[in-house]
C-alpha cells in the first residue's frame, strides 16, 4: 500500500470511528487505539502536505484566527417559530391549519436552547456553515464548526448540493467542566449552556471553540438538489443515514396526544444532553407546509411550545458562605428538599449581598424556588406573609470563613472577596497562575498535578513549592521519575526569573503581565515596591487608584508577607533584571496588530517596551502608532479612521534600528 493509499485508509476508519463515537454514541475501539492511527496519519500529512484533505479529522482543529467573521446570505432563509405557551394556544393553532388541511400529520420534537446554524454540502463535503443572523443574513462559522466532531466532513451520498439546519448546544456536562475549570484561572463563569454555546461558536480563534466540545443536533433539511421527499419524517431518516447527528420526533395527529408528548417530553427533559426549553410542533407532510406557506416573520405551519420555568416554595433552613477559588464570599440558601425540572433541590444561589438586600432574604422564610436556566436553581421571591417573628436581616461576615483573614468589597462591583494570600480555599487557583506560563512559568505543573500536591498536603502556599523533592512529586498519579525530575528543575528554574513574573505570580487584583512589568522597572525590588504608598503608585502610567489600592491591601495583609519573606528564603529572585535599552520610544504608545513575519506581536511588544515605550492592545487617539501585518483586521481601520499613523513591519525595523 502507497502512502497515498494509507492516508485515505486512515481517514476512512478515523472518520467511521468518529461517527461511531460522537453520533450514535457506540465507540468500537479504544480511545488508545483512536489516538495512534490518528499520530500515524499526522505523521503521513507532515510528510506529504499536499495529500492532506478538508474530511481530514486532522482539520478538526480549525485553522488560524480571523479577524472577523464574513457574512453569508443563506440560500434558504433560517425562519423563526411562532411561540406559544398553554394548551388553549397549541389548539388554536391547530384549528387555524384544520381549516385548510383537516386530515393533517405532525412532528413533535425537543426544542434545543442552542443557537441555529445552516451546513451546506457540495458534491458530499462540508463547504461552509453560518448562523442564523436575522434568518436571511448570517455569520460564517464554517472553521468553528469543522471543530464539532458529530459534524460529518463528507457524506455517504455526493448531492450536487444540501443544506440541513442544526442547533449548536454545549452538553450540560461539558458546561460544568468549563466552568469549573474558568473558576480555577479566576475567570467569570458562564451564565448557562446556550450562551457558553453562542460564545464558543463565535470565537474568532477556531482553536478556542475545538476546546469547548461543542455538538449539535440536525432538525430540518433545508435543501437536496437531486432528492425528493415526502414528509419531515422521511427527511429526517435520511439525514440520519448521511451520518447526521438529528433530533428525535414523533408524528401525531390529535391535540390529545400532542399535548401529552409536550408534556412527556417535559418531564423527560433531563434526560437529553442538551438543555430544551421547549417543544416544537411542525406539519410533517412537506406539500402541506407549501400550501400554508409563511407570515412575513415565521412559517404558518408550525409552532414553538415554551416551557414556564418550573416554580415551587420550600423554607429556608439556613445560609451558608462559600469561598470561591477566586476569593470571592458566595452565599448559599439550604433549603428543604423540593423536586425541580426532574432533581431534587436542596440548595439555590443567592449571589452576593446586595441580591439578598434587594429581595430582603431572611433565615427561616419560605420562598419561591426555580431554576435559572434548567441549570442552576435560584430563589425568585419572599413569602412574606409567612414570615416567621424573630427573623433578622442576613449580612455576610467580615472575616473570611475559611482563613480569617479581612474581606473587602469590590468598589467597582458587588462581590465580597477574602483578601488573605494563603487561603487555603484560593489555593489551588493561586498556585495553578503561580506557576502558569506567563507567571512563574513552572513546566510540568499544570492544575491536574497541582490540584495532587494541594490534596496529598504537600503544597499549603507556593512558597512550598521551592521545598519538593523529587520523590514526593514521583508519587504523585501519573507522574514517574523522569516526570518529577524534570518539575523539580523546572522548579528550580523559576527561581532565577525576572521579577516582573513573580508580581504578576503573586495574583494582586488587577495586576496583569502589562503591570507588573512596569512596577517590577519602575520599583527596581520586591522590597521597594511592598514598601511604595498608594500616592507614590498612582504616579505610574497604567495603574489607577484602584489598582493601587489593591497592592496596598495585599502588601499589608500578614499572609502576603509571610509568604514574600518565605519565597525569598527559598531564594526565588526578586530584583529586576530587565533594563531599559533606550528611551527612544518615551511617551509614545504602539498597537500591534495582523501577522508579523520577523517575529510575534509579544516579542514586538516587548522590544517596544525595552526602549521606553508601550505596548497596547486597543487603538485609540493617543495611539502613537498602529504597526500592522497581514491579516490586519478591525484595529488597521480604527487606525485610518483616527488618523493614527499606519507603520508596516519594514518601516517598524527602521525604527528598532
Amino acid at each position: 500500500m502507497d502512502y497515498r493509499e494509507e492516508m485515505k485508509y486512515l481517514r476512512d476508519t478515523l472518520n467511521a470511528h468518529g461517527y461511531r463515537y460522537y453520533v450514535l454514541d457506540d465507540p468500537t475501539i479504544s480511545d488508545y487505539e483512536y489516538d495512534h492511527t490518528l499520530r500515524r496519519l499526522e505523521d503521513l500529512e507532515k510528510e506529504h502536505p499536499e495529500e492532506i484533505t478538508p474530511d481530514s479529522p486532522t482539520q478538526r482543529v480549525g485553522g488560524p484566527a480571523l479577524s472577523e467573521f464574513q457574512q453569508v446570505e443563506h440560500a434558504v432563509p433560517l425562519e423563526s417559530l411562532q411561540d406559544v405557551f398553554d394548551g388553549d394556544e397549541v389548539c388554536d393553532f391547530l384549528d387555524r391549519v384544520a381549516e385548510q388541511l383537516p386530515d393533517a400529520e405532525y412532528s413533535v420534537e425537543p426544542k434545543v436552547d442552542g443557537l441555529s446554524v445552516a451546513l451546506e454540502y457540495e458534491n458530499g463535503v462540508f463547504v461552509r456553515g453560518a448562523t442564523r443572523g436575522d434568518g436571511r443574513v448570517g455569520e460564517d462559522v464554517t472553521e468553528n464548526l469543522r471543530t464539532i466532531r458529530s459534524i460529518p466532513m463528507t457524506l455517504p451520498e455526493k448531492l450536487p448540493r444540501l443544506i440541513v439546519r442544526g442547533e449548536v448546544y454545549m452538553s450540560r456536562a461539558v458546561f460544568e467542566e468549563l466552568n469549573a475549570q474558568r473558576e480555577i484561572n479566576g475567570q467569570p463563569l458562564m451564565a448557562n449552556p446556550r450562551n457558553a454555546a453562542a460564545g464558543s461558536l463565535r470565537q474568532l480563534d477556531p482553536k478556542v471553540a475545538a476546546s469547548r466540545k461543542l455538538d449539535i443536533a440536525i432538525f430540518n433539511l433545508q435543501l437536496a438538489e437531486g432528492k425528493e421527499f415526502s414528509t419531515h419524517t422521511e427527511t429526517i431518516e435520511y439525514l440520519a443515514s448521511q451520518h447526521f447527528k438529528v433530533i428525535p420526533n414523533r408524528c401525531l395527529s390529535s391535540a390529545e396526544e400532542m399535548l401529552a408528548e409536550i408534556e412527556r417530553l417535559n418531564d423527560v427533559r433531563m434526560e437529553f444532553p442538551f438543555d430544551m426549553d421547549g417543544a416544537v410542533i411542525k406539519l410533517n407532510d412537506l406539500k402541506d407546509r407549501e400550501k400554508l406557506g409563511s407570515t412575513a416573520k415565521c412559517p404558518k405551519w408550525a409552532i414553538a411550545y415554551k416551557y414556564p420555568p418550573e416554580q415551587k416554595p420550600s423554607e429556608l433552613v439556613d445560609i451558608v458562605v462559600q469561598v470561591g477559588r477566586t476569593g470571592v464570599l458566595t452565599p448559599k440558601a439550604v433549603l428543604k428538599p423540593v423536586r425541580l425540572a426532574g432533581t431534587t433541590v436542596t440548595n439555590a444561589t443567592l449571589h452576593n449581598q446586595d441580591y439578598i438586600t434587594q429581595k430582603d432574604i431572611r433565615i427561616g422564610d419560605t420562598v419561591i424556588v426555580q431554576k435559572a436556566g434548567e441549570i442552576i436553581p435560584e430563589i425568585v421571591e419572599v413569602v412574606k406573609d409567612k414570615r416567621p417573628e424573630g427573623t433578622v436581616p442576613y449580612l455576610l461576615p467580615t472575616v473570611c470563613p475559611v482563613c480569617g483573614a479581612p474581606v473587602s468589597r469590590d468598589p467597582d462591583g458587588a462581590a465580597v472577596r477574602c483578601t488573605g494570600a494563603e487561603c487555603p480555599a484560593q489555593l489551588l487557583r493561586n498556585l495553578t497562575h503561580f506557576a502558569s506560563r506567563a507567571a512563574m512559568d513552572i513546566d510540568g505543573l499544570g492544575p491536574a498535578v497541582m490540584g495532587q500536591l494541594v490534596d496529598s498536603g504537600l503544597v499549603k502556599t507556593a512558597a512550598d513549592l521551592y521545598d519538593l523533592r523529587a520523590q514526593d512529586i514521583a508519587q504523585l498519579d501519573r507522574m514517574g521519575e523522569k516526570s518529577a525530575d524534570n518539575a523539580v528543575h523546572a522548579i528550580a528554574k523559576s527561581k532565577d526569573n525576572d521579577l516582573w513574573r513573580l508580581v504578576f505570580a503573586l495574583g494582586i487584583r488587577q495586576v496583569g503581565e502589562k503591570a507588573a512589568k512596569v512596577l517590577a522597572k519602575r520599583f527596581g525590588t520586591l522590597d521597594a515596591l511592598a514598601a511604595a504608598s498608594e500616592e507614590e503608585l498612582t504616579t505610574i502610567d497604567d495603574i489607577g487608584g484602584i489598582t493601587a489600592a489593591y497592592i496596598r491591601q495585599w502588601m499589608e495583609n500578614p499572609q502576603s508577607q509571610d509568604l514574600m519573606a518565605r519565597l525569598k528564603a527559598a531564594g526565588v529572585n526578586t530584583e529586576c533584571k530587565e533594563k531599559v535599552l533606550d528611551n527612544r520610544f518615551a511617551g509614545m504608545t504602539f498597537v500591534l496588530t495582523g501577522a508579523l513575519e520577523r517575529f510575534t506581536r509579544e516579542e514586538a511588544g516587548e522590544m517596544v517596551e525595552k526602549r521606553g515605550g508601550k505596548a497596547a492592545s486597543s487603538v485609540s487617539k493617543k495611539t502613537t502608532y498602529v504597526v500592522a501585518g497581514p491579516g490586519a483586521g478591525s484595529k488597521l481601520r480604527k487606525a485610518q479612521e483616527l488618523g493614527v499613523p499606519v507603520l508596516n513591519e519594514e518601516e517598524f525595523l527602521e525604527m528598532l534600528q
